[in-house]
């Protein structure tokens, strides 16, 4: 299929091959972000490097823009902070329902 030609590549270019086949979960190099999905550590890393990145071209092309960006993010965290205890809050009974239709079908697998 598709994903096995990200197989043998760096890590954030192999997240989609590594994830399907979840070889490198045996290495503890993976990180859980919720519904069953794995994300790699150095994926995390060239995600916030990327983004310091971008803020710092933003900070050449237009300095007071980058300031403003700067100043203004902890308070949109703060305004989205409730969105994100509503979503890990439906993602845990979400887990939770799933965990319950499924378990019939490990108790009869499990026999």
């Amino acid at each position: 299929m598709w994903f096995h030609m990200f197989k043998n590549r760096s890590p954030s270019i192999s997240l989609l091959g590594r994830l399907w086949d979840g070889s490198w979960l045996e290495r503890g190099q993976g990180t859980r972000i919720g519904f069953g999905a794995y994300v790699l550590v150095a994926e995390i890393e060239v995600d916030v490097m990327a983004k310091f990145l971008l803020w710092c071209i933003l900070l050449v092309l237009c300095w007071p823009l980058a300031l403003l960006a700067l100043i203004a993010y902890p308070f949109v965290w703060l305004l989205l902070l409730p969105f994100r205890i509503v979503g890990i809050a439906v993602g845990g009974v979400l887990e939770l329902v799933s965990a319950i239709i499924f378990l019939p079908v490990r108790m009869v697998r499990a026999i």
